[in-house]
C-alpha cells in the first residue's frame, strides 16, 4: 500500500545556485556570539564557526584540491569536524565522512575507492591513518591534523595553523542543489561498505522535513547525540538540524558509554537527546542513571534499529518524556518513517514523515494489503544519487524515484508501521515468516536479558530453525529452558528460538547496529 506525502517546499528555483554551507552561515548570521558547539575543549560560537569554515575552504583550494574532488574526514566529534565538513562543501569539494572505529584495511579501501586528495584527521587517529596510507594505492597529497600534541609527520600540517594562514574565502562555490555534496559510507551491517553520494541539498531536506516540523527543534534547544557525526543519523542530529535553527550542540569525542552520556546530561543539560535502542537499554540498566529532576530533557530520539516497546515505556516511566522512534538510512540520509511527539505508538515505527512516500511491496513487486508483510520502498527529496563505482548495487537500491530500503514492514489499521526485520534477516519457519526482531524484542523483556539477536540455522533435515544469541545483564543468570518457556508464553509456538547461546557481547557496527551476518558466519550460514 502506498502512503502519500504532503507537498514539500521548494528549495530554490530550478537551476538556481545552492550551497549548503552558505545556507547554514546565512541561517545564523544574526547570532554570531551564540554557542554553536560545545566540545571537550571548549565552545565554538556561530561567528567563529562561519569564519573557520571559510578559512578552511580557502586553505583546501590553495592546496590544489579542485571542485568535486574528495577529501577524507577521519575525525572524532569535536568543533573541527563541522568546520572540516562544511569548509569542504563551501569550496565545492566533497568531504567523505568515515567511521572512526574501523581498521587500517578499511581506511586503505576507502582512500583508494574515494581517490581522496587530502585527509582531515584527529591526532589520536593519525597512527591508524599512517598505517592505512602505507597499505593503500592512494592519491593523498595533504594530511591535515586536528588536535595533535606531538610532532607531526613530514608533510602533515596542523589544522589550526592551516586555518590561521588563510584569509576567509569571500564567496562559496556556485554549486547547485543537485551537485555532489558529500559521501557517507554505509555502516556495514550487511558486509562491505558502499560509498553513498549525497547532494548539496539533501541535508537541507532532512532538516526542513523532519528536524523542524516533527522533532520541533528550535533555537532554544541544546542537542546531544550519542550517534557520531560520521553516521547519517548523527549528521542530522548534530549538524543539519541544530544549525538550521541556531540551536547549540554538545559534542563528545569518546564512545557513548552510559557513564559518559550521563556526564554530558548533567554538565550541559541538553534538551534533546539522540540515541539508539542498544544505548537506551544500556543506560536503563546502568548504575548512576540520573533522576528525572536532574536533567533538562524534553525529548529523546531513537533510530538505527527498531525500538522495543518495553524499552520505550520504561524510559518514559523514568524520565517522563517520549522516545521518538523512527527509521532512516544512509541512502535516505535521515528518518522518513517516524513516531510523532505527543502521538507515540511504542512497538511501531510510526507514520511516514510528511514530504516522503512509502510503499510496501510483495515478492511480485506489487503493493501488499494492510496486515501483510512487505518490502519497504521510500520516495523523497533526500535520497542519495548512487553508490560510487557500484552500478549493480545502485540499480538494485535506487529504482527511479524509489529507494529500496531493505527492510520489511507491516502497515497497521491506524496507519502506523511495524518493523519485521531486514529483508535478508526474515526467516521462514514451518512455511511461515518469522521476524527476528519480534523474537528479540520478546527476549529483551525478560529481566535478566540486556540484548538479544536472532538468526536462522538449518537443522539436520535442512529446515530453518531460529537460534538466539543473548547477553545477560551484570549479575543475572537464567537457563536456556527458562528463556524458551518465556518466549513460548508470549509468541506463537513456531516463533520460539530452538537454541539459545549466551555471549559476553554481540558483534556490532560502530553505530550500534547488530551485525547478524557475523552471527550467521559463526554458524556457517551464507551472509
Amino acid at each position: 500500500m502506498t502512503t502519500p506525502s504532503s507537498a514539500a517546499p521548494r528549495i530554490a528555483e530550478p537551476g538556481a545556485p545552492f550551497n549548503f554551507a552558505q545556507y547554514l552561515i546565512d541561517c545564523n548570521a544574526a547570532r554570531p556570539a551564540k554557542a554553536a558547539y560545545i566540545d571537550d575543549a571548549g565552545t565554538l560560537r556561530y561567528g567563529e564557526l562561519a569564519e573557520r569554515i571559510r578559512r578552511l575552504a580557502a586553505a583546501l583550494l590553495a592546496s590544489g584540491i579542485r571542485r568535486e574532488e574528495r577529501v577524507l574526514l577521519l575525525m572524532h566529534d569535536c568543533g573541527d569536524w563541522p568546520v572540516s565538513f562544511l569548509g569542504a562543501m563551501y569550496a565545492g569539494i566533497v568531504p567523505v565522512a568515515v567511521n572512526t572505529l574501523l581498521t587500517s584495511d578499511d581506511y586503505a579501501f576507502m582512500l583508494a575507492h574515494s581517490r581522496a586528495q587530502a585527509v582531515l584527521v584527529s591526532g589520536a587517529l593519525l597512527p591508524m591513518l599512517n598505517e592505512a596510507l602505507r597499505k593503500a594505492a592512494h592519491e593523498v597529497r595533504t594530511v591535515i591534523v586536528s588536535r595533535h600534541d606531538g610532532l607531526l609527520p613530514e608533510g602533515a600540517v596542523a589544522f589550526d595553523t592551516l586555518v590561521a594562514q588563510h584569509a576567509p574565502l569571500t564567496r562559496p562555490a556556485q554549486t547547485g542543489p543537485d551537485d555532489p555534496g558529500f559521501w557517507l559510507y554505509s555502516s556495514g551491517s550487511t558486509g562491505k561498505p558502499k560509498g553513498t553520494l549525497h547532494t548539496q541539498s539533501n541535508p537541507y531536506w532532512t532538516a526542513a522535513l523532519y528536524g523542524k516540523p516533527v522533532l520541533g527543534i528550535t533555537e532554544q534547544d541544546v542537542c546531544f547525540s550519542a550517534a557520531k557525526l560520521f553516521f547519517a543519523y548523527g549528521l542530522g542530529n548534530s549538524l543539519s538540524f541544530p544549525l538550521s535553527v541556531g540551536a547549540t550542540v554538545v559534542l563528545m569525542a569518546e564512545r557513548p558509554t552510559p557513564a559518559a552520556t550521563f556526564k554530558r546530561w548533567l554538565d550541559h543539560q541538553p534538551t534533546v537527546f539522540f540515541g539508539a535502542p542498544t544505548g537506551f537499554a544500556g543506560m536503563l540498566a546502568a548504575p548512576g542513571l540520573p533522576a528525572k529532576n536532574q536533567v533538562s530533557l524534553r525529548l529523546a530520539s531513537s533510530a538505527g534499529e527498531a525500538l522495543p516497546a518495553d524499552l520505550g515505556e520504561r524510559f518514559t516511566a523514568h524520565f517522563g518524556i517520549e522516545i521518538i522512534d523512527g527509521i532512516g538510512s544512509t541512502e535516505m540520509l535521515h528518518i522518513y518513517l517516524s513516531n510523532v511527539p505527543g502521538k507515540v505508538r511504542y512497538g511501531t515505527t510510526g507514520w511516514p514523515v510528511p514530504g516522503y512516500q512509502v510503499e510496501l511491496r510483495g515478492d511480485n513487486g506489487r503493493p501488499v494489503p494492510d496486515g501483510d508483510t512487505g518490502d519497504l520502498y521510500v520516495k523523497g527529496p533526500s535520497a542519495a544519487l548512487m553508490y560510487w563505482g557500484n552500478r549493480d548495487k545502485s540499480r538494485d537500491t535506487f529504482q527511479g524515484a524509489w529507494t529500496q530500503s531493505g527492510d520489511k514492514y507491516v502497515r497497521n489499521a491506524d496507519g502506523t508501521y511495524t518493523y519485521s526485520g531486514r529483508s535478508d534477516d526474515m526467516l521462514k519457519v514451518s512455511g511461515i515468516y518469522v521476524s527476528p526482531f519480534e523474537v528479540e524484542a520478546t527476549l529483551s523483556q525478560h529481566p535478566a536479558i540486556l540484548e538479544a539477536a536472532v538468526i536462522g540455522v538449518l537443522d539436520a533435515e535442512g529446515l530453518t530453525k531460529t537460534k538466539a544469541y543473548v547477553v545477560l545483564k551484570s549479575g543475572q543468570n537464567v537457563s536456556e529452558s527458562e528463556l524458551k518457556a518465556f518466549v513460548k508464553e508470549r509468541l506463537a509456538p513456531h516463533k520460539y528460538p530452538r537454541t539459545i547461546e549466551f555471549m559476553a557481547e554481540l558483534p556490532k557496527t560502530a553505530t550500534g547496529k547488530i551485525q547478524r551476518f557475523k552471527l550467521r558466519e559463526l554458524q556457517g550460514v551464507a551472509p
